[in-house]
């Protein structure tokens, strides 16, 4: 980046200068992320209507935290809110909180479960802090997302109890009933998921969510790309009882395709949410009848992202938002049913959502035909492991995929395979 480096100058630049400047220097250094050919990861686009409402938020300038001082970013989150919730199929009194991404909608409700897992004990987290108190159990499913285990570690709560999965890396209800039954009696957590990353599929959400809430356990549910099946009327069957949970994760700029960042941190007990992440300040001109933004996210200085959300929503109305899934899993279907016609090629997944993940045989050659894949440029998928074996991971993303991108893409994966 020697364009845009050397020493600080001494004096102003123009304005438009420096952004020209920036352009250009920057410009071979980035990546087609927003194309209809990256599957590289579970990256979303950014559609028109919530590009541009993304601009006006900047524009507007507002630290929307609090309800008294943005009341118009506040009046769109709480419509926005609600159509999620209904979208979703979650309860309509939840909370609803606009963060970063998916680590930090996990972070929020897995604090909103801690505090309600020891306020039901009588230890007062907020007051008497973590030290010398009860420890709380966490239960994940042994493939969850590392953004799990990093929440946790930010949490102080450390390493959680892994449970076991089955082919496809979803958790087994029966051996999660085995661990609850098998440990001491302990504020428990359990962590479910919506959307396997390698191979898109769901937990047993209705099974899962019944047998931890028969121990007393706080339910969970990351679902940062698979919580919008529940938009889909063809897919929904894959988050059935996920309504039932205590909390959700997911992101809006994956599947709903906002641009970076937002992440939604959804909580059904409002009262633990805002135990677990309010503040008071005397300088602060709170809404103590109707709540603030920032009572439900870690920030207390964000920006509007709601304003996109809503805009999207607003765009693509109920049956756009159910299309646009289905037509992400669609091309996923496509594109797994194409890698399977390559000669020495494996689709290695069952193909439920938008995960796909491909074997060449043995390791190196795997990873052989993503480095030449790669080096050819008409299409990003990148290489991972999943179940101990080299895969190349196709993940889709984005609202302007095409058919003529999957016939691309395909042609490409054929070539870098020959």
């Amino acid at each position: 980046m020697v364009a845009l480096g050397g020493p600080l100058p001494e004096g102003p630049t123009d304005s438009a200068e420096v952004v020209d400047l920036l352009a250009a220097g920057a410009e071979p250094g980035l990546t087609a992320m927003p194309a209809g050919r990256f599957f590289g990861f579970v990256v979303g686009g950014s559609h028109p209507a919530a590009l541009a409402a993304d601009w006006l938020v900047s524009a507007w300038d507002q630290n929307s935290g609090m309800r008294q001082v943005t009341p118009a970013h506040t009046a769109i989150e709480d419509i926005t809110a609600g159509w999620l919730l209904d979208l979703l199929g979650l309860p309509e009194q939840a909370s609803v909180g606009f963060v970063t991404g998916g680590t930090m909608a996990n972070f929020v409700g897995l604090a909103a479960g801690r505090q309600a897992v020891l306020d039901r004990i009588g230890w007062d987290e907020s007051r008497q802090g973590l030290a010398g108190g009860p420890r709380v159990r966490v239960l994940v499913g042994a493939e969850r997302h590392d953004t799990v285990d990093l929440t946790l570690r930010y949490l102080g709560l450390g390493e959680p109890e892994t449970v076991s999965v089955d082919g496809q890396g979803a958790l087994r209800a029966d051996a999660l009933a085995e661990a609850l039954a098998a440990g001491e009696p302990a504020p428990t957590i359990v962590c479910l998921q919506a959307g396997n990353v390698h191979s898109g599929a769901f937990d047993p959400l209705p099974e899962a969510i019944s047998v931890a809430h028969e121990h007393g356990a706080w339910v969970h549910v990351d679902g940062a790309f698979g919580l919008w099946a529940a938009a889909s009327p063809t897919y929904r069957k894959l988050v059935e009882g996920a309504a039932d949970a205590d909390s959700w994760a997911t992101d809006a700029h994956k599947t709903l395709n906002v641009p970076y960042d937002c992440g939604l941190a959804i909580v059904r007990d409002r009262k633990a949410v805002r135990a677990a992440m309010g503040m008071q300040g005397v300088y602060l001109l709170t809404d103590a009848e109707h709540g603030d933004p920032y009572e439900k996210v870690p920030e207390l200085s964000r920006r509007g992202r709601a304003i996109p959300v809503w805009a999207v929503l607003r765009a693509l109305g109920r049956t756009g938002v159910a299309d646009l899934v289905d037509r992400l899993c669609a091309h996923a279907a496509a594109l797994a049913r194409g890698a399977a016609a390559i000669d020495g090629a494996e689709v290695l997944n069952d193909v439920v959502f938008t995960q796909v993940c491909v074997s060449f045989g043995d390791d190196e050659r795997t990873r052989e035909v993503g480095r030449r894949l790669m080096a050819d440029g008409t299409t990003w998928m990148t290489g991972s492991t999943w179940q101990g074996r080299a895969v190349l991971r196709i993940s889709v993303s984005n609202w302007s995929t095409n058919e003529d991108d999957v016939r691309r893409s395909l042609d490409a994966l054929r070539r870098a395979a020959s």
